[in-house]
């Protein structure tokens, strides 16, 4: 079958988008990311692409006075490389609705772009999904993948895995209990949209036998 052709979005470091491109290298998905996407120049992931020689598309978001400004310059850009999916690793901006419709998947009838949260949503949305749950006391949080509608972290949910609050964590070592799930859980996600084994009814994401 032909890779999934999939660009990546990133704002920080770049973890996700390192597992993302060693799961599409070492051929354990039928993906391939043609290109990365940072609002900012300083983005230690567009390091990591440029190692793997991936083309990075830079879009400061502060050089625009809105963000229909900021997105139409993105577009212009990302559109050459026809990406199939566009993957939120840790990208911090909201997207309006109508960058939402420009990046729908009319072939596989599925929404364009996805993300990734550090909780068990619809609890803890927003920026610090670790940080939030931490603090609340959980004794479980988790790693949930969705979809991305016009709210914030409120899309279809495709994947979730759970993971355990221990009495001696701290929140670094909380964290990065769920980072490990996080890097496992993406590809996989990643893998059921190239296969075609994602169908949406309702708000439910059914996934499809092989």
């Amino acid at each position: 079958m032909n890779k999934l052709r999939v660009a990546v979005f990133v704002s920080g470091s770049g973890t996700n988008l390192q597992s993302i491109i060693d799961h599409c290298e070492n051929q354990k998905i039928d993906a391939e990311v043609i290109a990365v996407v940072s609002n900012k120049s300083t983005a230690y992931a567009l390091e990591r692409a440029k190692r793997h020689n991936i083309p990075t598309i830079v879009v400061e978001s502060k050089k625009f006075k809105d963000r229909r400004e900021h997105e139409a310059e993105i577009i212009k850009q990302l559109d050459i490389y026809k990406p199939e999916l566009i993957v939120f690793a840790g990208y911090m901006r909201l997207v309006t609705p109508e960058f939402i419709r420009h990046c729908y998947n009319k072939e596989k009838n599925l929404p364009g772009i996805i993300n990734i949260h550090p909780a068990l949503l619809p609890s803890f949305p927003g920026t610090d999904g670790y940080g939030d749950a931490f603090k609340y006391g959980v004794k479980y949080s988790g790693i949930s993948i969705h979809f991305i509608d016009e709210g914030v972290d409120t899309g279809p949910i495709i994947l979730q895995q759970t993971f355990p609050r221990y009495d001696s964590d701290t929140l670094e070592e909380f964290r990065e209990r769920g980072l490990k799930i996080e890097h496992k859980l993406y590809p996989m996600a990643i893998q059921l949209y190239a296969h075609n084994r994602l169908k949406i009814e309702g708000r439910y994401v059914k996934i499809l036998e092989e």
